[in-house]
């Protein structure tokens, strides 16, 4: 009996192989059917029910769902792990994928397996944050969905992705700096929306459906993870009402009115006291309120748990329920609802019509998604499968964001590009100088191949490879190996910086120079070499190399980031001047010092001369840097002209209005106000330059000082490509109340009368707005 079992199992295995091979429409046996809801096909009653009905709006088809559910039904659909209702055609649903910077196996939703063995990994986000590359930003998106679509239509992803971290990288020391897109709230509100619409806009243009679903965190003021005993699952933040609106709030803002999330994720801290996930005035309030959400409000995982364990917040775990979902929250990463909304209800904490309105949320997004639409194969995204993930067109893409985003910091004349025809041996030297995961980050998934820093280099010229170090730790260096070999080489490329065993999630750094003995090691083997020394950092965060920015012998230093998959080759790329650099630092580098006398848990942004508290990145930082945010130069000089700019902006205000009668600093940026009032700046660039290369044009503001208001902060950015000795223009249309406005110490947005100064590079343009 046994052998005839076997023996049909084989003999249908080859039938269905050949029949694939023949071109019928047999899905393979190693493939699974995605879970959906309302098969109609196979429950012939569905057709009755109102929520399976894809004619009908979607409010209409929630209602019906929530009516035939039970309570415990309700319940089993508030976490992560949704439990399906068998009788309803519901299958169980994980919600949990990620897709940071490629579609992820962190997270149970999403797996690799011999069918799909990988998927594009692009860079960390730090470095993609760096080509202030806007359309960039929507195409990695798009990419990173048709591969997540790619992979649920075979059971192996599910279709809500809990991407993109937007938090704003406040201090160097943070592990998960990486993952964020750089410093600035513009830069981060720009790169959220644009990565979001990639992600969830469909091909069709239909706005109320969603392609995959996308999810903005960490909401709000998250970026301390482990830092000398202060925790992120107990830590509070304590934030200015000014910081809060100025620094911390805008990119989820943008992520929700720009970029119409579908999730938001309430962060592990406490903000002044509150935790995020069970404060009504955040979540409730602004997200749902204010910004009016079209989607649903899911916690970190276990941040329940960790409001009443860690935090002791409330008393008993029915308390901490209760608080959770009348506070706006609709969905739990664990259990915690699973296990006590029953008993929050039974003691009167919670009523049955708050975990309607929760639910009613989830499911809202699931349907404009298609899971209750029936077989996805037959919905737009249908067609797409494994031979879409890892295509030749994504694997280029990887490698280009890759190229677009590598920092060239320092540049000796005569040393970068080097020629790959003049140069007879290369000495490649680092503990980064053969990774492969370390290139990836965080966050990341199987990717579809890798191309080593070595791998790229040795492709256009002989290495000579030495690591200097077992690894980035560096605890002791090879160096009189590898001066050996960097002393009889043409040119010297070391590849140093870290991985995430020295910035991670729940890894802060204490220090931000180059870890154990590797600015021992760079300083010995430049002393002794010959030609060009170019210092390569692969680090998450920036790095203290004052030591290499003074040392005349090192001649080059790129920062590259976590590359991605392609990293490798990027590299190499921009080494030998393949690819001319135009990528700019989306965050400061800090010297040692500053780290040394700041506590990474004070939350101001601002400084305070009375303690000598310097402030926090390039918009209030007073202190010196080792590079600045927006530093980075290219193989070409690009030329500026100013072709057209106002010299005055005149708001007109009613003729009662209390500055007519009196002297004000500034007015209240409202609607009636800021009406049209917008202007445009105009500008020339000449690539003066033997090679063809983008120009990254970062417009600043320096406004009046009034409201502790920031030295200068970013309006806007374009890339422009241009051939040698060739002239573009870009324009940037400027409003006043949204692009040249601040907020004051209430959390009020304003308009600074008086003196603002423009900014492109050293281009410089007074601009007075007056009343």
């Amino acid at each position: 009996m046994a052998l005839a079992k076997n023996t049909v199992f084989l003999f249908c295995y080859i039938l269905c192989i050949t029949l694939t091979n023949f071109g019928l429409n047999f899905r393979p046996v190693f493939a699974q059917t995605p879970a959906f809801a309302c098969d109609v096909s196979s429950n012939p009653v569905l057709k009755n029910f109102s929520f399976c009905d894809v004619s009908l709006d979607v409010k209409t088809r929630v209602d019906d769902l929530v009516k035939r559910l039970t309570l415990q039904e309700k319940i089993g659909f508030v976490v992560n792990g949704a439990k399906g209702v068998s009788s309803l055609g519901i299958p169980d649903y994980e919600w949990w994928s990620e897709a940071l910077h490629g579609v992820s196996y962190i997270g149970p939703g999403t797996k690799f397996t011999s069918l799909v063995p990988g998927a594009t990994s692009f860079p960390q986000v730090l470095l993609t944050g760096a080509t202030f590359n806007e359309s960039l930003f929507e195409l990695i998106g798009k990419v990173v969905s048709t591969e997540a679509r790619a992979m649920h239509n075979v059971g192996l992803a599910g279709l809500t992705f809990w991407s993109p971290n937007i938090n704003i990288f406040r201090d160097p020391r943070w592990g998960r700096g990486q993952e964020t897109p750089g410093e600035d709230p513009v830069l981060s509100s720009k790169y959220g929306a644009a990565y979001v619409r990639g992600l969830q806009q469909r091909d069709d243009g239909d706005k109320d459906r969603l392609k995959v679903a996308a999810c903005c965190k960490h909401y709000t003021a998250y970026d301390v993870d482990s830092w000398k005993g202060n925790l992120r699952y107990s830590f509070n933040a304590v934030v200015t009402q000014q910081d809060l609106d100025d620094t911390f709030q805008p990119p989820f803002k943008s992520c929700v009115l720009d970029g119409n999330v579908a999730s938001v994720m309430c962060s592990y801290n406490q903000v002044n006291g509150k935790p995020t996930c069970g404060d009504p005035d955040l979540l409730a309030g602004v997200i749902r309120g204010q910004w009016k959400l079209n989607g649903y409000i899911v916690s970190d995982c276990d941040s329940l748990k960790e409001m009443f364990y860690s935090q002791n917040y409330t008393k008993t775990p029915e308390e901490t329920a209760a608080l959770a979902i009348k506070s706006g929250l609709d969905l739990n990463c664990g259990s915690f609802l699973t296990d006590h909304t029953q008993a929050a209800i039974d003691r009167g904490l919670l009523n049955e019509t708050d975990v309607n309105k929760a639910i009613s949320n989830n499911f809202a997004t699931l349907m404009r998604l298609g899971f209750f639409d029936g077989d996805p194969s037959k919905q737009l995204y249908g067609n797409l499968g494994p031979k879409d993930v890892c295509t030749p067109a994504n694997q280029e893409l990887a490698r280009e964001v890759a190229r677009e985003g590598i920092v060239l910091l320092k540049n000796t004349e005569g040393s970068l590009p080097l020629s790959p025809t003049a140069i007879k041996s290369l000495a490649v030297i680092g503990p980064n100088a053969n990774v492969t995961k370390t290139m990836i980050g965080n966050y990341e998934g199987t990717p579809c191949k890798y191309t080593t820093p070595l791998q790229g280099l040795t492709a256009s010229v002989a290495t000579v490879y030495q690591p200097g170090c077992a690894d980035v730790s560096c605890a002791t260096a090879q160096v009189e190996e590898a001066k050996k070999v960097a002393a009889a080489a043409d040119a010297v490329v070391l590849i140093m910086g870290s991985d995430l065993s020295i910035e991670a999630e729940a890894k802060d750094r204490l220090d931000i120079t180059l870890p154990g003995q590797q600015s021992i090691l760079v300083t010995a083997v430049a002393n002794v070499s010959k030609g060009p020394v170019i210092l390569v950092i692969m680090s998450g965060g920036g790095m203290d190399v004052q030591f290499a920015k003074d040392d005349p012998k090192i001649t080059s230093i790129l920062w590259v980031g976590f590359p991605g998959e392609a990293g490798g080759a990027a590299i190499a790329d921009v080494i030998f001047g393949y690819y001319n650099p135009s990528g700019r630092l989306p965050m400061t580098w800090y010297p040692q010092s500053y780290v040394d006398k700041v506590p990474m848990t004070n939350m101001n942004m601002r400084p305070d001369p009375a303690t000598g508290y310097p402030g926090r990145t390039y918009r209030f930082y007073t202190g010196s840097t080792i590079f600045s945010f927006g530093d980075g130069l290219s193989y070409s000089q690009f030329n500026h002209h100013l072709v057209h700019a106002p010299n005055l902006v005149s708001v007109p205000l009613d003729a009662g209005h209390v500055c007519r009668s009196s002297k004000c600093n500034s007015i209240d940026a409202v609607e009636e106000t800021c009406k049209n009032l917008a202007f445009d700046i105009d500008l020339r660039v000449k690539n003066m330059g033997k090679m063809a290369g983008s120009e990254t044009v970062l417009l600043f503001s320096s406004p009046p000082r009034v409201h502790n208001a920031p030295q200068k902060h970013l309006v806007g950015f374009q890339k422009l490509h241009l051939t040698p000795m060739a002239e573009g223009r870009v324009r940037f249309n400027v409003d006043v109340c949204k692009h040249l406005s601040l907020v004051d110490e209430h959390g009020n947005r304003k308009v600074a009368l008086g003196l603002h100064v423009l900014h492109v590079g050293s281009l410089k343009h007074s601009l007075n707005v007056r009343i």
